[in-house]
């Protein structure tokens, strides 16, 4: 089965009804596991958004609260840590972690940094987002990672998407506003798909111009699970 991934990431705003709520379409549209994202002061420094960036990342202090809401509806969640020391607040609670594309540059060149050290010391699986092959990288073949096809526009074009060599990806990250984009990538064989998820689409969260909301989420999972029953 596609493990289809509704990233909430910043567009909770941190407000634990509206999660709630986001969480519950999510599994209700039939995704696989929710993804948040954590970051810290530094890392936002200087972003117009930043105040109300940082009440949407996962934390200390939010970070049982979350596992909990995650746990009570039945669907698995798990963030993409920005730092080194986020790791570890993040590693009691989820099975895998996300790499965002960002991060992923060092690998693509044959390089390490401190957080995917760290990320690799926990043994689980790490998701790693990257808009290049990682084929001819020294970490192409590790059993730890899945690689996901991803093009850091916020918002992509279809024009922009490029999935001839989808081959050397185990998955793709959308940024793309067209539901078209992740379902033509399950079909050429993506068996992990990742997309932002909106409570509404009217308001102004941060990420809305890559999120799809819970229509277009339920449509989206429900072709991709028609997908899975053709022969490929």
């Amino acid at each position: 089965m596609i493990f289809v991934v509704a990233e909430i990431g910043v567009n909770w705003d941190g407000d634990f009804d509206r999660v709630r709520e986001m969480i519950t379409n999510a599994k209700e549209a039939g995704c696989n596991a929710v993804k948040f994202q954590a970051f810290d002061e530094k890392i936002i420094e200087g972003h117009s958004e930043r105040s109300r960036l940082i009440r949407s990342a996962i934390s200390k202090t939010n970070v049982e609260l979350i596992n909990e809401i995650a746990k009570s509806i039945g669907i698995e969640w798990f963030c993409t840590p920005m730092y080194p020391e986020a790791v570890d607040v993040l590693e009691p609670f989820v099975k895998r972690f996300k790499v965002r594309e960002a991060d992923s540059k060092p690998l693509i060149e044959n390089r390490t940094s401190q957080l995917f050290e760290r990320l690799l010391k926990t043994n689980k699986e790490i998701i790693v987002s990257c808009q290049k092959s990682p084929r001819n990288t020294v970490y192409f073949n590790s059993p730890q990672l899945k690689w996901l096809y991803c093009v850091p526009k916020y918002p992509c074009d279809l024009t922009d998407l490029d999935f001839s060599n989808m081959k050397d990806f185990h998955g793709f990250s959308n940024h793309c506003s067209k539901i078209i984009a992740p379902v033509t990538a399950a079909i050429l064989g993506a068996k992990i798909i990742e997309v932002h998820i909106t409570s509404d689409k009217s308001k102004d969260f941060v990420d809305n111009n890559v999120s799809f909301d819970y229509s277009e989420l339920r449509e989206m999972v429900n072709l991709i699970r028609l997908s899975e029953k053709i022969k490929k």
